[in-house]
């Protein structure tokens, strides 16, 4: 029969020996740790982002605005034609809009095909706002169709798209 103070004796020395085990490590095998693992957790979670396709869009513009009618019109969507690089592409919506009590633009929805998500902004507007008009920079995962649509104060729907050619696609690097 083993009596309890050797247990808890024993206990004491193997938890002695495991914490001068730890304070024993070294900088350079601390590092190497930290970079393995690292380096497991890139391998186990890297995966390219999915693009999205055209009707993906389609599926985002029906889940943002129903079944509502989308006429062209009264939206203009400015965006260079050719773009070198996708990082960083300078995109405005305008909407022909008087910006009265009574006639304005609600919300502005900008949406594209390839990227990862295809919901790129949706901007709320009111008729204080002045101007119907968003300027912002985009990431655009190639060459790919552009379409802003405008939410008018009487229901109705507004539309311009653009087909921009990406030379340098953006959006698609892998995650490390």
């Amino acid at each position: 029969m083993i009596p309890k103070n050797r247990n808890r004796f024993s206990d004491k020395i193997m938890r002695e020996e495991e914490s001068m085990a730890r304070l024993n490590l070294t900088r350079r095998d601390a590092l190497i740790a930290s970079g393995v693992a690292v380096a497991g957790a890139a391998v186990i979670t890297r995966r390219p982002a999915a693009a999205s396709t055209p009707g993906q869009m389609e599926t985002a513009i029906r889940s943002m605005i129903g079944e509502a009618e989308v006429r062209k019109g009264r939206v203009t969507l400015d965006l260079p034609p050719l773009v070198e690089n996708g990082n960083t592409v300078p995109m405005t919506v305008s909407v022909d809009s008087p910006m009265t009590k009574t006639d304005y633009v609600k919300a502005i929805h900008v949406f594209n095909e390839k990227n990862p998500q295809p919901n790129v902004i949706s901007a709320q507007i009111g008729p204080r706002a002045g101007k119907a008009v968003v300027t912002t920079r985009v990431r655009l995962a190639g060459t790919q169709r552009i379409t802003a649509i405008a939410e008018m104060s009487d229901g109705s729907y507004w539309s311009d798209t653009q087909e921009v050619i990406v030379t340098l696609a953006a959006c698609l690097e892998d995650l490390i």
